[in-house]
C-alpha cells in the first residue's frame, strides 16, 4: 500500500497562473474540553445522548462530559457544545454521530486551509477530525509521547488511518466556492499520490468527482469524509447543517490512504489541523 504513494503536491484553490501563491502553514491549534469532572457516562451508553452533549476522549477510553449540570440540562433542550476554530472562528460539534457509522464520533482537533495570493491570505475552509473512541486502545505505544513526536510520527497516523473504526474529517466552507473547483483541487492532490492507478482506483476518482462537478458549495457548506475502514470511504455533503445520508460510497484503498495523506501525511495541506490532531492525541495519550 506504502509503494502506492508519489511525492505529494500542494492542493490548489482556485489558483491563477498570474499570481504568485504560497500557503500559510502557521499551526493553530483546538482541543475540545477543559475540565475533567468525575466521569459516569460509558461508551455504550453513548448513544442515548442528544448530538447536544459534549464528549471527548480520554486515555481511559471512555467519553466524558465537560459541563455543569446546569449545562447539560440544558444541553437537553437543543444547545450543542462546540468547538471553535479560532482562525475562522468555525464552531465545530465536539460530539456527533454521521450516518453509515456505527458509534459516536469525538472530536480531535480543528485547523484551516488558506491560499496567499502575494502576501494577502485567503482561508477557504475549516477541517475537523472526528475519530471513534476506540481507536486509542491500540495507540499504546505513543503514550506520553509529546504533541510534536506525534506530528512527525508517519507510523501513528498511519496506524489510526488502518484502524477499522470509523475517523471523519468536516470541511466547513468559508467562502462560495463552485464543485469543480473543490474537485480539481483534491484530485491535483491525490492524483500524484497514486503512481499506478488501477481501474478500481479510475472508477473511485470518477465516482469521487461526480459528487462535485456543476454543484455550487456555498459558505457554510458541511462535507463529510468518513473512513470507515482501509477499503471504504464515505462522503456526505450538505448545506443545512449536518448531513442526514450518505451521498457516494468510494471503494479503493489507493484513494482513500492518499487523502487521508493529503490531511495528515508529511506535507499536509493544512498544518494547522495536523498540528491540533497531534496535540489532541498527545493530551489523550498522557
Amino acid at each position: 500500500m506504502v509503494g502506492t504513494m508519489a511525492t505529494s503536491t500542494p492542493i490548489w484553490l482556485q489558483s491563477s497562473p498570474t499570481v504568485p501563491i504560497s500557503w500559510n502553514s502557521n499551526p493553530s491549534t483546538v482541543f475540545p474540553g477543559r475540565s475533567l469532572p468525575n466521569p459516569r457516562t460509558v461508551l455504550h451508553k453513548a448513544h442515548n445522548f442528544p448530538l447536544s452533549s459534549t464528549f471527548y476522549i480520554q486515555k481511559d477510553y471512555f467519553f466524558r462530559t465537560h459541563f455543569s449540570p446546569k449545562a447539560a440540562a440544558a444541553s437537553s433542550v437543543g444547545s450543542p457544545e462546540y468547538a471553535e476554530e479560532p482562525a475562522t472562528k468555525v464552531k465545530f460539534q465536539t460530539f456527533l454521530s454521521l450516518p453509515g457509522c456505527s458509534s459516536p464520533l469525538s472530536l480531535i482537533g480543528t485547523g484551516y486551509r488558506e491560499k496567499v495570493f502575494a502576501i494577502i491570505g485567503v482561508k477557504v475552509y475549516a477541517a475537523g477530525l472526528y475519530m471513534n473512541q476506540s481507536i486509542l486502545s491500540g495507540l499504546d505505544a505513543w503514550k506520553g509521547q509529546s504533541s510534536q513526536k506525534i506530528q512527525e510520527d508517519s507510523s501513528l497516523f498511519n496506524s489510526i488511518f488502518q484502524a477499522r473504526l470509523e475517523k471523519a474529517l468536516q470541511i466547513v466552507l468559508v467562502r462560495d466556492l463552485d464543485g469543480k473547483t473543490f474537485w480539481d483541487a483534491l484530485d491535483d492532490a491525490i492524483s500524484p499520490r497514486i503512481k499506478s492507478p488501477a481501474p478500481v482506483d479510475e472508477s473511485a476518482l470518477s465516482t469521487f468527482r461526480s459528487i462535485f462537478q456543476g454543484r455550487p458549495l456555498k459558505k457554510g457548506t458541511f462535507i463529510f469524509l468518513t473512513w470507515v475502514d482501509p477499503t471504504k470511504m464515505l462522503v456526505s455533503v450538505s448545506s443545512s447543517g449536518l448531513p442526514s445520508a450518505v451521498d457516494a460510497t468510494i471503494e479503493s484503498m489507493n484513494v482513500i490512504l492518499a487523502l487521508f495523506d493529503v490531511f495528515f501525511g508529511s506535507a499536509p495541506v493544512s498544518p494547522s489541523l495536523k498540528a491540533a490532531v497531534s496535540n489532541g492525541l498527545a493530551t489523550m495519550l498522557k
